[in-house]
């Protein structure tokens, strides 16, 4: 299973990366190889502010609908156009192209809660 070194990831196997006050957020590539082949991905909490491990929205798969939260809490800045247009990029490039939303943080220090890689590569054993 691919756990880059240079992301951070929750419990509910999202990823995040930080870019100034802004973090990147995905979904984990054990998190997309669970769920099987991706066919809709629903964010409707952009504009929104949330809290982190809220639900921002929903990944759809051929057998299963499962909730994606936020690993960080802020306001949901942007959702993917790439995902939006062909969600199975998330099954090919997780951690690049597949990425989900931008959110600016409220909290800095949600960040710092999050599973290292070595902790989250525990966790998915």
């Amino acid at each position: 299973m691919n756990v880059p070194a240079n992301l951070k990831y929750s419990n509910d196997h999202e990823w995040c990366r930080i870019e100034g006050d802004v973090a990147v957020i995905g979904i984990t590539d054990f998190a997309q190889s669970q769920l099987g082949d991706i066919v809709f991905v629903d964010v409707p909490t952009v504009g929104e502010t949330l809290a982190a491990g809220e639900v921002f929205g929903s990944i759809e798969a051929v057998k299963t609908v499962s909730d994606a939260f936020l690993p960080v809490g802020g306001e949901v800045l942007e959702f993917n156009a790439a995902v939006d247009a062909d969600p199975s990029i998330v099954n090919k490039d997780a951690y690049g192209e597949g990425w989900l939303v931008k959110v600016r943080m409220s909290d800095p220090a949600d960040y710092e809660k999050l599973l290292s890689p070595a902790d989250y590569e525990k966790l998915i054993g």
